[in-house]
This record gives C-alpha cells, sequence and structure tokens, in this order.
C-alpha cells in the first residue's frame, strides 16, 4: 500500500517494527508465515507476492560470485509445436528477454527487431535491448510505454528469482548506462505481471496490427521455467485480415529454426 511507513506495515502484519526494519533490510531471514502476514498487509497481487518471497530467499549473504547460468536447450519438439502454429505468432524467450525460439510469423511480425542492430551475433534478438536501445522501437509498438514497463517488470521479477545470474545483472547494468528511460522504469519497482492482454503493432509491411496475447510457463527442465507467448487476431477483424496477409508471406519464407 503506498505511503504506509514501517510501523503501519509492522502493526497491520501483527508484527514489531524491529522485527520488520531487520527483514526489510535483509538482516534477517523471515519465516513463511511473517512473508504471508505481510503481504496481506500489503495487499499485494499474486505477482507481487511472488516476487517478495523470491527477495526473501535471496536475502542471504552470497556464498559465491554470481554465476552466468547456461540456458536449457529448446527441444526439437518445442520448435516443432512452434512451427505447427501457423496462424498464431508464437515464440519462447528466457528471463533475460532473450527470444530462443520462434516460429515463422514471429519472426515476420517482429522483422524490425530481427532486422535491428541490437541483436547478438547469432541473431538472437533480445526484447529489452530492442525497446531501449533501438530508437525505432517506438514506432513499432504503438504502446511503447506500456510495453517498456512490462518489459521491466518480467526482468526485475527474475532478478528476484535468479539474483546470482551473472549475465541478468550485466543487462540490467548496459542497460541503465545506456537508456536514462531504462534508468526511470528500473527505479519504479514495477513488479505486476500481465500474462494476457492486447499488444499494438505498426508493421512496416502491413500496416497497424491489434493481437491478443496469452503468455505461459513452458518447464523445459528443473531448473529452467521459460515463458511461451502467443499472439492471435480477433476473428472478422481488420488486423485478421492484415495477420492472414503476414502468414501467407511468411509460409513463403526459410524456417525460422534456429540452433539453440
Amino acid at each position: 500500500m503506498p505511503g504506509l511507513r514501517r510501523e503501519e506495515v509492522a502493526q497491520l502484519a501483527s508484527i514489531s517494527t524491529d522485527y520488520y526494519t531487520r527483514v526489510e533490510q535483509g538482516r534477517m531471514r523471515a519465516s513463511v508465515t511473517v512473508l504471508e502476514a505481510v503481504a496481506r498487509a500489503l495487499r499485494l497481487d499474486e505477482d507481487e507476492r511472488g516476487y517478495l518471497f523470491d527477495l526473501a530467499r535471496a536475502a542471504g549473504p552470497a556464498r559465491r560470485a554470481p554465476r552466468r547460468r547456461r540456458d536449457v536447450e529448446v527441444p526439437p519438439s518445442v520448435q516443432w509445436m512452434l512451427d505447427s502454429m501457423t496462424k498464431s505468432s508464437a515464440f519462447v524467450r528466457n528471463g533475460r528477454m532473450d527470444v530462443i525460439a520462434h516460429n515463422a510469423l514471429f519472426r515476420a511480425l517482429h522483422a524490425p527487431m530481427f532486422d535491428s542492430d541490437t541483436v547478438d551475433r547469432r541473431g538472437r534478438p533480445n526484447i529489452a535491448r530492442y525497446i531501449f536501445l533501438d530508437p525505432g522501437s517506438a514506432d513499432f509498438f504503438v504502446d511503447w510505454e506500456a510495453a517498456a514497463v512490462t518489459t521491466v517488470a518480467l526482468m526485475r521479477a527474475e532478478a528476484g528469482r535468479e539474483p546470482r545470474d551473472r549475465a541478468l545483472r550485466e543487462l540490467i547494468g548496459e542497460l541503465s548506462t545506456l537508456s536514462a528511460q531504462f534508468r526511470i522504469q528500473w527505479a519504479a519497482h514495477h513488479v505486476r505481471i500481465r500474462h494476457h492482454g492486447i499488444k499494438r503493432l505498426q508493421h512496416p509491411d502491413v500496416g497497424r496490427l491489434e493481437l491478443v496475447y496469452r503468455s505461459m510457463d513452458l518447464p523445459l527442465s528443473d531448473r529452467a521455467v521459460y515463458d511461451l507467448t502467443v499472439y492471435t487476431a480477433e476473428p472478422g477483424t481488420s488486423s485478421e485480415d492484415r495477420f492472414k496477409l503476414l502468414a501467407s508471406w511468411a509460409a513463403t519464407q526459410p524456417s525460422a529454426t534456429e540452433p539453440t
């Protein structure tokens, strides 16, 4: 709840102010019961509650240097699944916002991102780099600010889950150094995440598109849970007509499969 002082939060959670202060500053590991009480006192939603528990798990002193977490390879069956979605744009990303697998329609839909100078040496886009380091992203994303807020919220949630992921820290440092807009969004501490909604894009070839998207967890191992996102167009709309045109063009292009 915005504007609450520490003593007010502590009172609502039925704990002492001194205890709450030590928990807040990371000087004491809180029990599940206390964390639940704080979450109720602050009226946290599901995403914010998850972030609180992730921070609590990471609150202990680091026993080793930050590690560069290796991504789990995407199984061929996942790529087959993506390729079978010929009428939807679908992709898989990791917590650092790297696009690690996608289908042909996603490649065609996000052509400006794939053609951006922000892609890595393998041609793999990073959504955060594109949004904050490529000026053209403001033309591609009609609701650019909403896309920026969502992207940073996802990265902050990942930082809570994986506080010792060195590659993620390096990415946050890079964007903080190069983008004033990223610094503003990161300082806002947004953790609320939307798993479905409307995405409005201005495609250079087919024009304005309004698409429905839904994201879901894609567990690949005990250590890796990626995100699968699917975009579709509402039937009977002009966006559906433009999306079909883009799908027809994408079907004539080489396979979107990349080495993982």
